[in-house]
């Protein structure tokens, strides 16, 4: 089957039964909210927002849906989370999670609702949090993405940066945000030219859907510095100041071209199926290569989701960078599914020799007493350097760097490491 007859058989929209119930389950949610609003007199007003709201919505087991209460410019925005707090007091169950502001999340079996405090205000460079502009998205996708084919062309995308793990604007994924991936497909109009265009690129790619800007120059200019890092810069449709992509990681990106490569040159459902990583083929692709495979337990004691998550692979790509002087790392995977764990799984190679540095050749004594107790010893700019071999399992070296730093570890946020074996 070719490309664009496999595309012609994917469809991840949920069923019309299915955005009916997701309808009426928000519908009571949301009923309840303002009349909460009303009873307790607060000037605010309540909007449903994501990807449920604009159609974008993946067909899943668990659905998330966004519901934002605007409030007045007459309430402190410091104090906002406090009083969505009270408004939702006695709706149901809920947890408080910790960010920028903070919000509010109602589970139940198959629906997460995410509640969340916005300023109400008339135009996006207003702004204090990117909350506030949510409003302004929803209003511009639904505008500009009104027929079918063009959601299921932004589902695709959807689909297929999650089964490649590259979807989320979390800081331990860095990746595409959906909203990223809306403005990517209103650019480009379908899925496959955004897999080829992406692919070919052999620049940063910048992208100014709605000519905010006179030319690419003046995007690299006028807008911060820190903003167009990424490898994507596509200026936000409703704030010119704003990169859509900014979080983008080069690793991440790198990680969406290799995959785009294969799904372009062997077009197959499988890359748009949600799995586990592949422990066992990662276990065989190290015996393949004579290398030692790895899969290591992290636990945090920080709040579940992106803080939890951000400190894990945070350490987890300092842990690689300090194997890194041992061995080749072949293979770096990490994986975080919420809660207090996350995983790392690396496949290593023990580098054949590697160089201790020692004193100056010019410091006479102590050269000559680095020369007694090393046998290979070179020197490189007038400094001295040891050869020597490692006679040590790249298992065995995170279990004993572990043990050497905890304290130290513990203080980036990873409070327990153990190594399957």
């Amino acid at each position: 089957m070719n490309l664009k007859q496999l595309l012609k058989t994917l469809n991840f929209l949920p069923s019309d039964a299915e955005m009916e119930r997701l309808r009426d389950e928000t519908r009571k949610i949301v009923e309840a909210i303002k009349k909460n609003v009303i009873i307790q007199r607060i000037n605010a007003e309540v909007f449903v927002g994501g990807s449920f709201k604009k159609g974008t919505i993946m067909r899943s087991d668990n659905y998330d849906i966004d519901i934002f209460v605007r409030f007045s410019k007459k309430y402190d925005e410091n104090k906002i989370s406090e009083l969505l707090e009270k408004i939702i007091s006695g709706i149901g169950e809920y947890q408080r999670i910790h960010g920028s502001r903070d919000y509010f999340r109602i589970s139940n079996k198959e629906i997460t609702f995410e509640i969340i405090p916005v300023m109400k205000i008339s135009k996006p460079s207003e702004a204090k949090n990117v909350m506030d502009l949510s409003y302004f998205h929803v209003n511009y996708v639904k505008k500009k993405a009104r027929n079918k084919e063009i959601l299921n062309e932004i589902v695709l995308a959807k689909r297929f940066c999650k089964a490649n793990r590259v979807y989320g604007a979390e800081s331990y994924i860095s990746g595409f945000s959906g909203y990223a991936l809306e403005c990517l497909i209103i650019y480009y109009k379908t899925f496959e030219k955004m897999l080829k265009e992406l692919v070919k690129a052999k620049e940063k790619i910048v992208i100014d859907i709605e000519k905010k800007y006179k030319n690419k120059n003046e995007i690299m200019i006028e807008m911060n510095a820190s903003k167009t890092k990424s490898p994507i810069v596509v200026v936000d449709p409703t704030w010119k100041d704003r990169n859509v992509l900014a979080s983008l990681s080069n690793e991440t990106f790198d990680r969406f071209r290799k995959a785009a490569k294969e799904f372009l040159k062997n077009p197959d459902k499988k890359f748009f199926e949600i799995a586990k990583l592949d422990e066992y083929g990662m276990r065989e692709d190290a015996k393949k290569n004579n290398a030692e495979f790895v899969k290591i337990i992290l636990e945090t004691d920080r709040q579940e989701g992106d803080i939890a998550g951000t400190k894990m692979k945070k350490f987890a790509n300092f842990l690689e960078r300090e194997a890194g002087k041992y061995f080749d790392i072949k293979t770096k995977e990490f994986d975080y599914n919420g809660g207090k764990q996350g995983e790392l799984y690396l496949i290593g190679k023990k580098k054949k020799e590697i160089l201790k540095k020692g004193p100056p050749a010019k410091m006479r004594e102590n050269a000559i007493a680095f020369r007694n107790s090393n046998k290979k010893v070179i020197v490189k700019k007038g400094v001295l350097y040891a050869k020597a071999d490692i006679n040590f399992l790249l298992s065995e070296f995170i279990e004993e760097f572990y043990k050497t730093y905890k304290s130290q570890i513990a203080n980036m946020g990873v409070t327990g490491l153990r190594v399957v074996r």
